[in-house]
């Protein structure tokens, strides 16, 4: 198979490999002969439009034609234009309950209830790792925390020969450092305190050394008035100007007990459905839509299906496909809800001065995307066809079960790291040009074609490529599953064995 057509309603076939200019293709029972050359995962007219005529991929308009072009013809970014424009007032029409309670896909689901191996902590709550933290609460003390790491990981050997015999490795130790936490005004302030207190409440953390320097606009004493009631013997406050003497000296010590505490735990069964689970992708390409991004698709309905939740975040990538989750929302209520999680959005793209359709990257265009509407509609697939359960704004924490809608742009760093602090314990990012960062939890690379895996070993964690090499997507999705539940009970992603881990932060307002 040389092309798909993915919807019965397009007007173009992807390339599923490299085809060259005269060479005939069969889609659907019609010979057509290519004019072009025709790159991997890039689109091939099946009939003849005129310019202004939409392009149809995914059953949904991707854009219009700048000018006429012949059926056989490469389209691609050059050719194309996005249809999208300002804000836009929205109807509610909810999907039946059985389409979204029943996908086709559902009979592949375990039906028995499954478990991972994951730490239980005091509050409650469930972690996939126990690592050790340090967070600084501002900028300026970037410096002391990561000595204080690098100390820590020096000595992790023989502390953990000290505390527990039974262990064959040391305890993952973590430094967070960021650019905030002070001259920053009202809601980007907030915006900052919100994802540090996510990040230092967050149970994949064992214990938490919080590292402050004293004159900040994020004062320490607010900061931890603001984690509410924590577990103040796991998580520790150090205010470098009020140390006397070696602020690392003394932040070793503290570190010292945190990870005699934190080195004593155990993973215990825990039910699948208190995994949280994020859903991104990044470096798209034209398989993005037909193979990783469904991939998670269906493995977000199985969390949801198990009674565990799932998150899907870059608002900027669902213009053009944002209808099908307003009309998946269970209530008007969360309807409304996600009317202004996209128009805030656009709002705050207009109020820049700024388009609200100029999205894919060079990396998505040379992939074989060519506006934001249909980057939209392959990057919203990673949510399956589970009913809307909640939105959260940005930093906000989950509090809802199923498939949620987090506020947060679709920079990688900046979503990666907002699934994250909402809760999510794994974000699972899908990628067709491959890409090595991580965030402050498992940050499982799901690569859309077997070259970028081949190409790319010490990244990718899982080939979703092999879909359009002809496995079924239904043995796809149990490997998958399988792989899943084995990082949630400890195996670790590339990205942490490479200790590709860090925060980036949504900078909305001035800097003083």
């Amino acid at each position: 198979m040389k092309t798909i057509k993915i919807n019965p309603a397009d007007n173009v076939a992807v390339a599923i490999e490299a085809l060259k200019a005269g060479e005939t293709i069969e889609v659907e029972g019609q010979r057509i002969t290519l004019t072009n050359d025709v790159p991997a995962g890039h689109k091939i007219l099946l009939a003849d439009l005129a310019e202004g005529e939409n392009v149809i991929k995914y059953g949904y308009p991707i854009g219009h034609l700048k000018e006429n072009h012949k059926k056989g013809d490469w389209v691609c970014h050059d050719h194309i234009k996005t249809n999208l424009a300002g804000l836009l007032d929205y109807e509610y029409k909810p999907v039946g309950k059985e389409e979204l309670t029943n996908p086709a896909y559902a009979e592949w689901f375990p039906k028995e209830r499954l478990t991972f191996q994951g730490y239980r902590r005091k509050n409650g709550e469930v972690g996939i790792r126990n690592e050790v933290w340090i967070v600084p609460t501002v900028g300026c003390v970037n410096g002391i925390v990561n000595q204080l790491a690098e100390r820590l990981k020096q000595e992790a050997v023989f502390q953990l020969s000290t505390v527990n015999s039974q262990l064959s490795t040391p305890l993952r130790i973590v430094a967070y450092p960021h650019n905030y936490g002070c001259s920053q005004l009202s809601d980007d302030h907030e915006n900052t305190r919100k994802v540090l207190r996510d990040l230092v409440l967050h149970p994949n953390a064992g214990a938490v050394l919080v590292v402050g320097l004293g004159c900040e606009n994020n004062q320490p004493d607010k900061f931890e008035e603001l984690l509410g009631d924590y577990d103040k013997e796991r998580i520790r406050f150090m205010v470098s100007q009020k140390v006397e003497g070696d602020e690392v000296e003394e932040g070793m010590k503290i570190l010292r007990e945190l990870y005699t505490i934190a080195a004593q735990d155990k993973r215990e069964a825990i039910p699948l459905s208190e995994l949280r689970v994020g859903l991104k992708c990044g470096g798209s390409d034209g398989f993005s839509g037909i193979t990783a991004n469904p991939l998670l698709g269906v493995f977000s309905d199985f969390i949801v299906s198990q009674g565990g939740t799932t998150v899907l975040t870059e608002v900027p990538e669902m213009f053009g496909a944002e209808t099908i989750l307003m009309n998946r929302c269970e209530t008007p209520e969360l309807f409304g809800e996600t009317v202004s999680l996209v128009n805030d959005f656009k709002q705050y793209f207009l109020s820049h001065g700024e388009p609200v359709g100029e999205n894919p990257s060079p990396g998505n265009k040379a992939g074989g995307i060519s506006t934001l509407e249909e980057k939209a509609l392959g990057c919203t697939q990673k949510c399956g066809k589970s009913a809307v359960k909640g939105v959260l704004p940005y930093g906000e924490r989950l509090s809802v079960k199923g498939l949620n809608l987090l506020s947060a742009p679709g920079n990688d760093l900046v979503a990666a790291t907002a699934l994250a602090s909402s809760g999510c314990h794994i974000v699972l990012f899908t990628t067709g040009r491959g890409t090595p960062f991580g965030t402050f939890v498992p940050t499982m690379k799901v690569s859309t074609n077997s070259l970028l895996a081949k190409n790319k070993p010490t990244w990718i964690d899982f080939n979703a490529g092999t879909i359009v090499e002809g496995e079924p997507m239904v043995d796809v999705f149990n490997r998958f599953m399988q792989k899943v539940i084995e990082i949630a009970s400890g195996e670790l992603t590339w990205n942490e064995k490479k200790n590709y881990q860090e925060i980036a932060i949504f900078k909305t307002g001035v800097t003083l």
